[in-house]
């Protein structure tokens, strides 16, 4: 139980989303007395949401919502049901305006459930921007009141992340939007220019182009930084084929508003060092986030972070003892929802039950939800490569066209039929009895596919383990019980049947 009398509070959590809120949550059950601030400051265009954080608002949810319209378009669903005995009219429209309706409204549901379960546990809810004053004492601006201030015994900073717009392209500040401002537009963004190569930017451009958006992606280097190269290029090839633009090594230079309205991109080939100029509609930057940590007046407090404002932790503790870090917010840490869930819960635990458990970080798998979905957990190849070297690992492999897509022969741009586009990969240590340290996985379901084998893998699973897994038939994660092709092999992986 807490104790903690000699302040106003047992904890104090400042940051509404999902790793503050799982903390808050735990805590309170656990008999402590907790106040969670949650203040959104707007979006560089003044896009505004409510409690739950990035995730709710303008991260996981909308954008799997996002991606389940996406699926249901001209390349996926609609395709599929004319094959399997569907009639639909030749001319199937999109409507932003609805799709927009249907996603925030539930948004806003689960921004109203938030604030009922806080209610409920006793959480006092402050909807107001705090900052340190000391220690154990955090000030904060009351609509009437004012300036007033009160103490914790604990803190828990999980302000998360924003979106990092650059401020040497003349005009990207002004006019682009991020992920904060796409979900919550009330009408279709038009033709459109993504910045980046992130998961974020090729599951909504994916997405957009699925809606019939004419949607182009600016790629400075490489797709998906930090992913399995092998599984990266599928994911690029299929989104090509099925008309996404990727434009390899280039950049915006300039962004200028025209008097119509559009925006005039001047676009640098970074190979050739020429540029030139195109009109979009909307022009959207996903070139990665930055911690939110700036105006929270942590010198008062006497808490240090790095030169890109995360926290340096052990065991979600910074270098002040009863000042603690959830989330996107700490160095080297996955930036996932989860993780910030899990991590906050254990905490809570922690300060309140005298757990002794820590956060596992190891092999916690995650998703890209693009036009074909990736799942994986654990190592890439190349990270596999550099840990203990190629001659030491053993790669089973194996390419592939899912069921549900292969009698309805999915086409590119061009009207010929996609080979092959879904992929199936274990990377494993022939020195510790083939000890699968990497699962790739690229195809249908991948997040729901991928869940299901992570905790093998937490397990310690070998490829023997793998195998002698009686497969559901006929599915994509059966694959993984057949895998029998090695890389080191040279045999062709590509499948011939079911």
């Amino acid at each position: 139980m807490a104790t903690g009398s000699d302040f106003d509070y047992d904890l104090a959590v400042i940051g509404g989303g999902s790793g503050g809120l799982a903390c808050a949550k735990q805590a309170a059950d656990l008999g402590a007395k907790v106040v969670l601030f949650d203040y959104v400051k707007p979006s560089t265009q003044g896009t505004t949401w409510g409690i739950g954080g990035t995730c709710v608002n303008v991260g996981c949810i909308p954008k799997k919502l996002f991606h389940q319209s996406a699926l249901l378009g001209p390349h996926g669903g609609l395709h599929d049901a004319r094959e399997l005995g569907w009639t639909l009219p030749e001319k199937v429209e999109h409507s932003w305006p609805k799709l927009a309706e249907t996603v925030q409204n539930y948004i806003k549901s689960l921004n109203w459930g938030y604030k009922m379960e806080l209610g409920k546990r006793g959480v006092k809810n402050m909807k107001a921007l705090a900052k340190f004053l000391g220690p154990n004492t955090i000030g904060y601006t009351h609509k009437r009141k004012g300036e007033l201030s009160l103490t914790a015994k604990n803190t828990v900073i999980a302000v998360g992340g924003r979106p990092w717009i650059p401020d040497d392209v003349p005009g990207a500040q002004e006019y682009a939007i991020t992920s904060d401002d796409v979900f919550w537009l009330k009408e279709s963004p038009g033709k459109t220019c993504v910045v980046g190569a992130s998961y974020i930017a090729l599951e909504t451009a994916s997405a957009l182009k699925e809606f019939g958006i004419d949607t182009t992606v600016l790629v400075r280097s490489i797709l998906l930084r930090g992913f399995d190269r092998e599984c990266a290029d599928k994911i690029g090839t299929y989104l090509g084929q099925i008309g996404l633009e990727l434009r390899m090594r280039t950049l915006p230079q300039k962004i200028e508003k025209m008097e119509d309205g559009k925006l005039k991109v001047t676009i640098l080939n970074r190979d050739t060092n020429e540029t030139t100029e195109e009109i979009f509609d909307t022009v959207l930057y996903a070139t990665g986030r930055y911690a939110d940590t700036a105006g929270l007046n942590l010198e008062a407090a006497g808490v240090v972070t790095a030169k890109n404002g995360k926290f340096q932790c052990v065991n979600e503790q910074t270098n002040v003892e009863n000042i603690f870090a959830l989330g996107d917010v700490v160095q080297g840490r996955p930036e996932l929802t989860p993780v910030a869930i899990q991590a906050g819960k254990l905490l809570a635990k922690r300060l309140f039950a005298g757990s002794k458990e820590q956060m596992d970080y190891d092999k916690v798998a995650t998703a890209v939800f693009t036009a074909v979905e990736y799942g994986t957990v654990g190592l890439s190849e190349e990270e596999a490569e550099k840990r203990y070297g190629k001659e030491n690992l053993e790669v089973y492999h194996q390419s592939y066209t899912a069921l549900e897509w292969a009698p309805t022969h999915r086409q590119d741009t061009k009207g010929n039929e996609i080979e092959n586009p879904h992929f199936s990969k274990i990377i494993c240590l022939p020195a510790e009895q083939e000890r699968v340290i990497g699962f790739h996985y690229v195809g249908p379901n991948a997040g729901e596919v991928t869940q299901g084998y992570a905790l093998a893998m937490k397990l310690g699973a070998t490829k023997q383990d793998f195998d002698n897994v009686v497969g559901i038939h006929p599915t994509t994660a059966e694959t993984f019980t057949t895998l029998n092709i090695t890389k080191s092999s040279g045999k062709d992986a590509a499948a011939a049947g079911c």
